[in-house]
């Protein structure tokens, strides 16, 4: 089969001077996609800003006769999500790809947890991805295609000591991704999210000596695969890392019913039938769940 290109496609990749994100933008201008290379430039707990990473990022691509070109606003704010977003529509007249790649952390245990940890992580993660993407969306809308790929976290999905902060944000880009999916359905818009286990200056300090098993290189095929036009699913979520792919889904249990007279003590006696997960369904939105319940309920 052929090489999967993205030949005229914009992309927007947020937090691309580094990492992942510098990863994700070598290998879609490698493939023909013209690039914005967002970056703040800040540390890893989102503090001060620099041109030079997003800057080394274009002039790499440049370099390999790629197109790109730097984007140094902040995703935290409507203003910011607006800049990136326009610097690809001066550019380069359209946005076809955002991959929501920018992050922070601020980790402490829950009970050390304070507003200044809190809110910036939330601002970065899950508004920054709300933010440029809604900037995006109208003009995906009107050319009738879209491709969104959101940065989750094992963190949020299955949790992880010390992270309230980071694992709220990550599990609500899921949710954002989910909703993002059947909205978009209609306009050739598909949004996926990924759950990466890397290196990068985040995670090389907390990974020990497997980090270097887990290279960004293992990531990004995933990402470009969920960026391409030719993807079929939306709605998903991936656990990737080291060269493994699997993907992450929410199921419902068959459960247990009683239309009758439920009381507390019917769900204490009979919490392991609403537990089993024998014959669970993947609903995949929000009104399949709720056909299965009223199928339940015999309606």
């Amino acid at each position: 089969m052929a090489d999967l290109g993205y030949d005229g496609k914009v992309a927007v990749i947020t937090g691309a001077g580094g990492g992942l994100g510098r990863s994700h933008a070598l290998e879609l201008a490698k493939r023909g996609a013209l690039i914005v290379v967002n970056d703040l430039g800040g540390s890893v707990d989102g503090q001060g800003g620099s041109h030079t990473a997003a800057q080394q990022v274009v002039d790499e691509i440049k370099a390999a006769g790629g197109e790109a070109v730097a984007n140094y606003d902040s995703v935290a704010t409507p203003e910011g999500g607006q800049a990136i977003i326009q610097t690809a529509l001066d550019t380069f007249s359209k946005v076809d790809i955002v991959i929501n790649n920018a992050g922070i952390l601020r980790d402490a245990a829950f009970k050390n947890m304070t507003p200044e940890l809190l809110e910036p992580v939330i601002d970065v993660h899950l508004k920054g991805a709300f933010y440029v993407t809604h900037a995006a969306w109208q003009h995906m809308r009107d050319q009738n295609y879209g491709r969104i790929v959101n940065t989750s976290s094992a963190a949020g999905i299955f949790g992880n000591f010390g992270q309230t902060n980071y694992g709220a944000a990550k599990a609500g880009l899921v949710g954002f991704t989910r909703v993002l999916a059947v909205e978009g359905a209609k306009n050739n818009i598909k949004a996926n999210a990924i759950a990466p286990v890397a290196k990068s200056r985040m995670t090389e300090d907390l990974l020990g000596p497997l980090v270097d098993k887990l290279g960004p290189e293992f990531i990004t095929p995933v990402v470009a695969w969920l960026a391409h036009e030719d993807c079929p699913v939306t709605g998903e979520v991936y656990s990737c890392g080291g060269g493994h792919v699997a993907r992450v889904f929410t199921g419902v249990t068959q459960g247990w019913t009683d239309t009758e007279s439920l009381t507390v003590e019917d769900i204490r006696d009979h919490f392991d039938e609403i537990r089993d997960e024998d014959g669970y369904a993947v609903p995949a939105n929000l009104t399949e769940e709720l056909q299965g319940t009223l199928k339940a309920l015999g309606g």
